[in-house]
């Protein structure tokens, strides 16, 4: 009888430690934990100097291969672009996504962005979103009235199924730089 109470006890002291609490917290507003800072819509005048700019080359994996590519890991994606320099803006020019035959998929941008000093941008591919395919890249072009740092371009993949997860990031390569010479 001891035994059995002792073990009714336990359990129940089990149950106790395992519950989680229900005590209720301030939770951030969804909109806030989504939404990605706004973006600032320039409009470029025609006599617009470029002193510098880029075209940065992204590439980005809707899905990688497992089980000696018997199945198929899809991966959400999130193309980064943050501005590095202390003090200046950039501009974001275009933002376009590849698939793997080199076919255009979307054009993000209608207009070119501003992107302030040490702020960030993103643009999201859905893990249900295929179209890209296993070779799908980013083109993107920026450019700079002044001499500015260069920004970090960089896509991150993430998945997970089930207990699986992978995430890991794919740095951008300038493909193509224009910058105005020193006079």
């Amino acid at each position: 009888m001891k035994l059995c109470r002792h073990f009714c006890l336990a359990i129940i002291l089990m149950l106790l430690v395992s519950c989680e609490s229900t005590k209720t917290t301030p939770k951030s507003s969804t909109k806030n934990t989504l939404a990605t800072p706004s973006q600032k819509v320039v409009t470029l005048e025609k006599n617009f100097q470029i002193a510098m700019g880029q075209t940065i080359y992204v590439p980005v994996y809707s899905h990688i291969y497992h089980y000696n590519r018997q199945e198929v890991f899809n991966l959400a994606a999130t193309l980064s672009i943050r501005n590095t320099d202390l003090s200046k803006p950039i501009i974001i020019t275009s933002v376009r996504y590849y698939d793997s035959n080199g076919k255009l998929v979307k054009q993000y941008l209608e207009r070119p962005i501003q992107v302030d000093a040490l702020a960030s941008t993103d643009f999201f591919i859905n893990k249900s979103d295929t179209s890209g395919g296993l070779g799908a890249n980013f083109i993107v072009e920026w450019i700079a009235a002044t001499a500015v740092s260069e920004p970090i371009v960089e896509a991150i993949m993430i998945g997970t199924d089930f207990q699986q997860g992978i995430s890991f990031t794919s740095p951008g390569k300038v493909i193509k730089s224009q910058n105005k010479p020193v006079e």
